[in-house]
């Protein structure tokens, strides 16, 4: 494919750290109209608030999307508030719970800020879906449901393997694909971003929009960001996300604790290194001229000056120091009191009132696997009782909590 002279240092930027382009010469085609008649692609990113913290998985697109921007393009970012109550089944082995109009509103609220310290707001057309969706009537939710077979949809990986496995495939999950490939076609899309998951519904909107008359949307996707475990895809429901409105010492202490392997797709993924230095530092490291933690060090000083300062960076750096490596406590602990009449001063019961663990069976998760102590004390039972006076709850490695029981 002949990319010309003028357009390669774009084209470059555009589809560095892309898994696929599709398809490539499509969107070479649109770059070269979009130049010759000086106007910006559209290029679409749609995010349900399901959760209200955007992390570091979701970054990753939108890195990329503020590249677009520095190029003169125009993002339109599709808050899916009318598509996070469907729930979107992609990689899920049963039904998704299905959020309420609430819930979802007041996650949203927190998108808009989150979302700048990224984006150029000036250069973002910002959307909720449900602007049209809430006006669709059913003629028209049927018409959009005839644009697309059901032998089609059972090709996507996560319900043919449920259908083979006889799970449960409600119908509104069949719609989710659908409505995202309808924004496509009231935005005018001419490229979607997303993460690699998101391939199949990007695609389906490709064929919604050739139904409709309209010339397809390229789609451009970015490796999935793997979460502080090293296994999983980064998650809040799997509790290995780094959000980037964290406390900066959460965020270090966060970047410190990941494999060493999952450094470099970091660097890259997070920080937009290119693969050549990537290469160069995680080379350093197989060598032994870097040590593994000086580089993770560097990782978090990096990120936390990115979403906070580089004060704040060199404050969270001493703070870990003054913990991990001189077993002191943080500058700062936040304090709970509680009576007997308050709640049974059990640990379980204390761990879940004071927001260290979301649920009592949470608690005694952590406290069965040896991630929590009391008075620098592994507790070794969840029935364990606090007795009358001040105790510092440490959980994890970083989480602490002093406790005072009257």
């Amino acid at each position: 494919m002949h990319i010309p002279p003028a357009l390669k240092e774009e084209w470059e930027i555009i589809t560095s750290r892309a898994v696929d382009v599709i398809l490539e010469e499509e969107l070479l085609e649109k770059l070269k109209a979009a130049r010759k008649e000086g106007r910006a692609l559209r290029v679409k990113y749609g995010a349900d608030p399901s959760a209200p913290d955007i992390h570091l998985g979701h970054t990753v697109p939108i890195r990329k999307l503020r590249e677009f921007q520095e190029l003169g393009h125009k993002v339109v970012f599709i808050i899916g508030d009318f598509t996070a109550r469907i729930g979107d089944p992609t990689g899920k082995s049963e039904t998704r719970k299905r959020l309420t109009p609430e819930e979802v509103d007041d996650n949203a609220r927190t998108y808009l800020a989150q979302i700048f310290k990224i984006l150029d707001p000036k250069k973002t057309e910002v959307v909720k879906n449900s602007s049209w969706f809430d006006r669709m009537t059913f003629t028209q939710v049927i018409e959009l449901g005839a644009k697309y077979t059901v032998a089609r949809m059972l090709e996507r990986e996560d319900f043919k393997k449920r259908f083979s496995e006889e799970r449960p495939i409600f119908i509104h999950e069949f719609l989710y694909p659908l409505a995202q490939g309808w924004d496509s076609v009231v935005v005018k899309a001419d490229v979607e971003i997303g993460g690699t998951d998101q391939t199949f519904n990007c695609l389906v909107a490709r064929d919604i929009m050739r139904e409709a008359g309209m010339t397809p949307q390229c789609v451009m996707t970015f490796p999935i960001l793997l979460g502080t475990d090293g296994v999983n895809k980064m998650s809040k429901s799997l509790g290995n996300y780094i959000g980037i409105t964290e406390p900066p010492r959460e965020i270090f202490g966060k970047i410190m604790s990941i494999p060493d392997s999952i450094m470099g797709d970091y660097f890259e993924l997070t920080l937009g290194y290119k693969k050549e230095d990537v290469k160069k530092i995680t080379d350093d490291v197989e060598k032994g001229i870097i040590h593994p933690r000086n580089l993770k060090a560097r990782l978090g000083r990096e990120l936390v000056t990115l979403y906070h300062s580089a004060s704040a960076a060199q404050a969270a750096e001493e703070e870990f120091n003054r913990i991990f490596r001189e077993k002191e406590l943080p500058d700062e602990i936040l304090q709970k009191i509680f009576s007997r009449e308050d709640c049974e001063p059990t640990i379980t019961n204390l761990l879940t009132k004071t927001g260290l663990a979301p649920s009592n069976r949470e608690a005694r998760r952590l406290v069965s696997g040896g991630g929590v102590y009391v008075d620098n004390i592994r507790v070794e039972s969840p029935d364990n009782r606090l007795e009358p006076g001040e105790h510092i709850v440490k959980v994890g490695k970083r989480r602490f909590l002093k406790i005072i029981i009257q």
